[in-house]
């Protein structure tokens, strides 16, 4: 039986800060537990508390902790109401009976489930319900010199073949670089540049079944796509480190990086600063820089972005009423504070209201964002880069989660056998047919 119908939901949506006759108590997981973010939730939680009259405990959990803690806490049948969680356990914990789908489906629906980015949406699709709540995310970036692209008249890097063609204008090393790919074999960069690619042409390892054999003309063309940018890199096994490095000291024009970048690039991160010129704090760099956070491959035009999203699920053990009102007002009223958290990595799922369509994507631009200094993204980006980047959560997409093969599919990445190949591939070792046969046999076996 339905625990919690829409016309429930909706109604909480509409009437939630009308005043409660009870005033209850919640529990609510965070894994944003560095100290100043938990200072951000239990304000949240305060200002919550005002609103309705409930009581919300936010209780820090470690990230690595989260999967069996939770375990636990429902074989003791103790959940807590709602838990702000990564995409790799809304299926398994949908399955399981630890969410309640039904209260997380209707939800979506009463917040209006045409104000979610639809690739959260799909990431979280479990017998035709949203089984958990998406409030934020961020995609993987192709990050690129735009003034010398525009220079030269290159299109921006949407596309392999505009990836290459600009490749083939800009690349004059020692000075400037084409790319800088990754290619340190037993490095998660690597894995994760990787997937993004592969997943950019349309090709993934899983099905629905479980393993899947690559097929072999679709993965040529992410191989030789590969090597082209690989030759086009600096000597030496290179990444996330050399990336950056060479992009801040100009010598780089394109490179694939996290939105993590973005204040760094402009200079507010003393730690990790731009040497483009003899102003570590200068802004040069990021007024320099394009975005590109969907790109596609021949087999794969409509392309695809390598996304981490984060999801509230309402429990089974829930006090349903008060964490939907809760969830409700950290997507709604409060959603520019959940923002705050992190702005940097807080992408909104949601752009707006249907009466206000780009409401909290205005909102979350004007938030400040850096570590030693700190300036909103609307002040250091234009507003079509700030769309671009909001705008790979509509794609967003990640190897075996619509699938619900994320179990088999991390076990692949992590066995680092695809990064091997590549590696033997693009250093010339093998040829594309036999690095298409290797990964299919050795990835077989993996279970």
């Amino acid at each position: 039986m339905k625990k919690f119908y829409l016309a429930v939901a909706s109604a909480i949506v509409t009437t939630m800060f009308a005043g409660v006759a009870f005033a209850d108590t919640i529990r609510f997981w965070t894994t944003e537990n560095q100290p100043e973010r938990l200072a951000k939730q239990e304000i949240m939680a305060a200002d919550f508390n005002k609103r309705t009259g409930h009581t919300v405990e936010v209780i820090p959990v470690e990230e690595k902790d989260l999967g069996t803690r939770t375990t636990a806490a429902f074989a003791a049948g103790d959940l807590p109401d709602v838990i702000y969680h990564t995409v790799q356990y809304v299926l398994p914990w949908a399955e399981a009976g630890i969410l309640d789908v039904e209260a997380n489906n209707d939800l979506v629906d009463a917040l209006q489930k045409n104000t979610f980015a639809p690739g959260a949406i799909a990431m979280a699709q479990f017998d035709g319900m949203t089984a958990a709540v998406p409030v934020d995310g961020w995609t993987q970036m192709v990050v690129y010199r735009k003034d010398l692209f525009d220079s030269a008249g290159l299109a921006a890097p949407t596309s392999f073949a505009a990836i290459e063609a600009a490749v083939d204008a800009l690349h004059n090393p020692p000075s400037m670089y084409g790319f800088v790919a990754p290619n340190k074999v037993d490095e998660n960069f690597m894995s994760q540049v990787l997937e993004h690619v592969f997943l950019a042409n349309g090709v993934s390892p899983v099905s629905t079944k479980g393993f899947t054999p690559l097929d072999a003309a679709s993965t040529t063309e992410v191989l030789d796509f590969y090597k082209k940018i690989s030759k086009a890199s600096p000597p030496g096994e290179l990444f996330w480190k050399q990336s950056r490095e060479m992009y801040f000291a100009g010598n780089a024009a394109m490179i694939i990086w996290s939105p993590f970048i973005l204040d760094e690039l402009a200079g507010l991160r003393d730690s990790a600063p731009p040497t483009i010129n003899d102003d570590p704090t200068s802004t040069e760099l990021a007024s320099k820089t394009g975005i590109v956070t969907t790109f596609g491959g021949p087999s794969n035009k409509s392309g695809a972005a390598w996304a981490d999203i984060r999801y509230f699920g309402i429990t089974s053990d829930a006090n349903t009423d008060v964490a939907a009102k809760f969830v409700t007002y950290s997507m709604k009223d409060g959603y520019t504070n959940t923002l705050s958290i992190a702005p940097e990595g807080k992408f909104p799922v949601r752009r707006g209201e249907p009466n206000d369509t780009e409401r909290y994507v205005k909102a979350w631009s004007k938030l400040p964002v850096g570590v030693d200094r700190k300036a909103p993204l609307s002040e250091l980006y234009a507003p079509t880069m700030i769309n671009r980047i909001v705008g790979g959560l509509e794609t967003a997409d990640r190897w075996g989660v619509k699938e619900g093969q994320l179990s088999l599919a991390s076990k692949i990445i992590n066995s680092q056998v695809i990064n091997r190949i590549v590696r033997q591939y693009i250093d010339d070792e093998i040829s594309s047919s036999d690095a298409v046969a290797k990964m299919n046999a050795e990835l077989a076996s993996i279970e």
